[in-house]
């Protein structure tokens, strides 16, 4: 199972709206079940450098099959995923990035946003993931 474009664009669309909704510009990037890039969007005023950190979340979030911010949690001094952020060119181990599930669960892409607090970062990537 794969992500299609269109699945990837009433993603990004959700999660816009969520970000309008608690006035903030975000970075939305979605990403397929190979983690490659199928859409993406910088809303207006967004922080550039944010793109590229909204594209690594997704990634991310789809190497590991799991939240970013899980992954935080067990790449801290003392845990077992100790400096996995130093692997696979780069990783973003902080919420904002969230795999993508179809009907029966299966995974089938991520998505990754960035552009606020990752509080905010992880509420408009949860209303994208959730949308399908």
């Amino acid at each position: 199972m794969n992500l299609t474009l269109e699945q990837a664009e009433k993603i990004i669309s959700k999660a816009k709206k969520k970000a309008l909704a608690i006035d903030t510009k975000m970075n939305i990037s979605v990403v397929d079940a190979g983690a490659n890039q199928v859409a993406f969007v910088r809303m207006d005023g967004a922080w550039l450098g944010s793109a590229d950190i909204a594209l690594k979340k997704a990634k991310t979030a789809r190497f590991f099959d799991m939240p970013t911010g899980e992954i935080g949690k067990l790449s801290q001094p003392g845990e077992s995923l100790y400096n996995i952020e130093h692997s696979n060119g780069g990783l973003i181990t902080f919420p904002g990035g969230l795999p993508i599930k179809d009907k029966a669960g299966n995974i089938i892409g991520a998505i990754g946003v960035s552009g606020s607090s990752v509080e905010n970062d992880h509420a408009v990537a949860e209303a994208g993931a959730t949308s399908l």
